[in-house]
């Protein structure tokens, strides 16, 4: 299957008392390049994280972002100061002997001092925490991959496209090269004709020329191999993994054999069809520079 580098995939959910947020996104690149985002509490992620990508994703610049967000009262701990809240007790008991006052203490009253509690935020088990970004890693890698295989269907589908006209322009270049020999053959008989005016023409060297000039300006060998170029960029396009560096060479030897054809051709409407060949390969090559 054919994957773009470009892609987004994001997902969202409440795990153990945790809001856990990933986004995956990538555009093209050599070579796999690897950025996150992580809290600075779960450094400890971004390894985990780029092992687990370097499994799904081959080539492109992948940018990670991960949110996580405790909720109120998740994973605390709430301790008392005991000897703090047995001083509270004491002075407002004493406060009541000395001026006669109704002891209606409570637990309520004495839950009013708030620096008798302190909460703390309890010990995270750093595989409890991979577990439930993982997760979340998950569902969003698979829509990343899903938007980077739709792109990648419209991008084979381009390239197929594109070929096929390659394909038809070789056929008319394959036509047309005889065509070029022998309007060259008659165009050499006429000026003949003009020097030799009644004099009489050697047809053997008239066929000679012709020879030479059709050997220089042969191009079965190069399109025969711009064929084999073009029946092996659709098998790799069949491939079920990465292939872009292999589309990559092979747009190179598009550009080797038409460049050939270009430099041999003696006829104004094969140099025009060549520039045409060319302009579609460089239009093959700018896509597959986004393909995986």
């Amino acid at each position: 299957m054919i994957r773009s580098m470009t892609g987004f995939g994001r997902a969202q959910e409440t795990i153990d008392g945790r809001d856990i947020l990933v986004e995956i996104k990538s555009v093209n690149h050599r070579f796999f390049e690897f950025s996150c985002r992580v809290p600075r509490a779960y450094g400890y992620l971004e390894e985990k994280l780029k092992r687990y990508l370097q499994t799904k994703i081959s080539r492109g610049k992948v940018d990670v972002g991960v949110t996580i967000v405790t909720l109120d009262g998740a994973n605390a701990q709430v301790e008392i100061n005991r000897e703090l809240a047995r001083g509270y007790v004491d002075a407002l008991r004493a406060l009541s002997d000395e001026f006669g006052l109704i002891d209606d203490l409570s637990l309520s009253a004495v839950a009013r001092f708030s620096d008798i509690f302190t909460v703390r935020k309890g010990l995270e088990d750093e595989e409890v925490i991979w577990d439930g970004v993982k997760t979340v890693l998950d569902e969003a890698a698979d829509r990343f991959i899903a938007m980077r295989a739709a792109e990648g269907e419209r991008l084979r589908d381009d390239c197929l496209d594109r070929l096929c006209r390659i394909e038809q322009a070789v056929g008319v270049i394959e036509e047309r090269s005889p065509q070029v020999v022998e309007e060259y053959r008659e165009r050499l008989y006429r000026k003949l004709q003009e020097l030799l005016a009644d004099r009489n023409i050697d047809d053997s060297r008239i066929l000679t020329e012709a020879a030479i000039f059709a050997d220089k300006t042969a191009v079965a060998e190069e399109t025969v191999r711009l064929r084999s170029h073009i029946a092996q960029f659709r098998e790799i396009l069949k491939l079920k993994e990465p292939v872009g560096r292999k589309l990559d060479f092979l747009v190179q030897e598009f550009n080797r054999e038409t460049n050939t054809i270009g430099s041999k051709a003696q006829d104004l409407e094969v140099a025009r069809i060549v520039v045409d060949v060319k302009s579609e390969i460089e239009k093959i090559r700018e896509q597959i520079q986004n393909i995986e």
